[in-house]
């Protein structure tokens, strides 16, 4: 039975059936969701009883995997996960709810800033894909929006403006956002926290589309002055965060969405943190090469 695609908004995000992918894939399924991929940017499965092991394995069918920037900012006796998978919960090593004054708890806040998974890194993300093992009985939506067709909407002036201009980007600036002051976060992996570099355009190799690589991992734009690159980023992010560029995931025990990272950002919404379990698990494919060269 070939796989079946069913638009969730007119030009992004799909919801796909007719296919379980806790069990190994065929070369022409792979390539299926890859399409769909460039077509709809954000793919929803529903009722895919993963655990750990067979969604890194459906995982590797696209590519390499990152090992989680949770994992390389703490140490492994910290980790409830293993290493290439991303702990989007709020448990503890042990399972437990996190206090309110854990740090662990309070760094994750910055996911429910507009980003891009792995920004921060030279080679960026290519796909992540979440999957929802306990889901919390309000709240705890993600939101993601669709760069490319944002992009399109730019008038012609701002279009010229963006088309050449590289960004900086460090997980240590979004966290600044939240409070984090910049000797605090990950005051012991300082090197995994210095920023590279991306273009703000670019183009979607397999559809030739352009996109906008925004995030809230973005702290410069190289060779402006840093308050007028932030508002002049924050300016773009509202632009390209409109409600028609807009497509919100209520979570359902089990489901997977996969989106990606190239041409979408996403966020996650508040939920009762301190009192209801949300514990999801995400594996992320690496990219495939630098948007820009890198600085000495």
């Amino acid at each position: 039975m070939s796989i079946a695609f069913k638009p969730l908004t007119p030009n992004f995000a799909a919801e796909v059936s007719d296919i379980d992918l806790t069990r190994p894939l065929t070369p022409e399924q792979v390539r299926a969701i890859d399409d769909g991929m460039d077509r709809w940017g954000v793919l929803v499965f529903h009722d895919q009883r993963f655990d750990d092991t067979t969604q890194l394995a459906f995982s590797r069918n696209f590519g390499p995997l990152e090992i989680s920037s949770g994992a390389e900012l703490s140490k492994p006796e910290d980790n409830r996960l293993q290493p290439e998978m991303a702990d989007i919960s709020n448990l503890d090593v042990r399972s437990n709810l996190r206090a309110a004054d854990d740090k662990k708890r309070l760094g994750a806040l910055g996911n429910r800033l507009w980003h891009s998974d792995a920004s921060f890194r030279a080679i960026p993300a290519k796909y992540s894909m979440l999957s929802a093992r306990i889901v919390p009985p309000t709240g705890g939506n993600t939101e993601f929006a669709d760069m490319r067709t944002a992009y399109d909407a730019l008038d012609e002036e701002t279009k010229a403006e963006v088309e050449d201009l590289i960004t900086a980007h460090s997980n240590a600036y979004s966290r600044e956002t939240i409070g984090f002051p910049k000797a605090d976060y990950g005051a012991e992996f300082q090197d995994k926290l210095r920023p590279v570099r991306h273009r703000l355009v670019r183009t979607d190799a397999r559809t030739g589309r352009k996109t906008l690589y925004l995030s809230a991992h973005i702290g410069e734009i190289v060779g402006w002055p840093v308050p007028e690159a932030r508002a002049f980023i924050r300016d773009l992010t509202e632009h390209a965060t409109q409600r028609q560029f807009v497509y919100a995931h209520s979570w359902k025990m089990w489901d997977l969405v996969i989106w990606d990272n190239r041409t979408t950002m996403h966020r996650a919404r508040r939920y009762n943190d301190l009192n209801d379990i949300r514990d999801m698990r995400r594996s992320t494919i690496r990219g495939d090469a630098p948007t820009v060269q890198q600085a000495a």
